[in-house]
């Protein structure tokens, strides 16, 4: 059983919106912030959440666009995509450390949580801010899946994440698909080779026959053994790294 609830955490003089799932019962468990894509606070987010806390985590959902689309929840179409773009290009680096940090802070004074023990576990654009924030101290692994902006410019404008490549502090499982349209074999290499240049511990898995979102619930018919191989990825990362 797993006990779920809405919340908010202070950013500043704001409040960004986040949903936490949890073991429920008493303990102690380490913790991950998930970080949503560019379709925001959907369906999907949530069941990844829940899915994560079923496997005795404390899971942290956060709406990093709080600043500028604070209900954020876009339909996953080519029309909600590219809402979902306009919406990325307000999010600043500094902005998504600091409210990953938060995340993190906040996650740490719960009785709840194995302090000290939080991850990061991004999808899409949600991935890049997973890289980003890897640079934060008290972030202990990062799980990327498919993050699209990492070897070239952010949506904002700023440079590309993989130019703030030395600062990376947490080990990191980078996942992609193979037909992805959004990130090119160039791409992927671009990304692994500065990762090797500056010594940083990194996995890498690429699923040639599928593409951006498989992990998606709506594609899961399609990428059903991909799907659940990269999970137990994730599950022997996050075991290795969080526990």
């Amino acid at each position: 059983m797993i006990v779920s609830a809405t919340t908010s955490i202070a950013i500043g003089d704001g409040k960004m919106a986040a949903y936490i799932a949890r073991p429920g019962g008493d303990g102690i468990y380490p913790a991950v912030i998930v970080l949503e894509g560019l379709y925001g606070f959907d369906a999907e987010l949530k069941r990844v959440t829940d899915l994560f806390a079923s496997f005795g985590y404390v899971a942290l959902a956060i709406n990093y666009f709080h600043r500028t689309n604070a209900d954020l929840n876009l339909p996953f179409t080519d029309e909600g995509r590219v809402a979902g773009e306009a919406a990325a290009a307000a999010v600043k680096k500094q902005e998504a450390c600091d409210d990953v940090a938060a995340a993190r802070d906040w996650l740490n004074a719960q009785p709840f949580v194995d302090t000290g023990h939080v991850g990061t576990w991004g999808f899409g654009f949600g991935g890049t801010i997973a890289f980003v924030t890897a640079t934060l101290a008290g972030i202990n692994a990062a799980v990327v899946f498919y993050g699209q902006s990492i070897a070239s410019l952010m949506p904002s404008g700023e440079a590309a994440p993989i130019e703030d490549t030395e600062e990376i502090r947490a080990p990191l499982l980078l996942v992609f698909g193979g037909k992805d349209k959004l990130i090119g074999p160039r791409d992927v290499e671009t990304i692994t080779s500065a990762l090797r240049a500056h010594n940083k511990r990194f996995e890498l898995q690429i699923y040639p026959n599928v593409g951006h979102s498989f992990f998606r619930m709506a594609s899961s018919t399609t990428a059903a053994h991909e799907s659940a191989d990269a999970w137990d990825l994730v599950q022997a990362f996050f075991g290795k790294n969080l526990r």
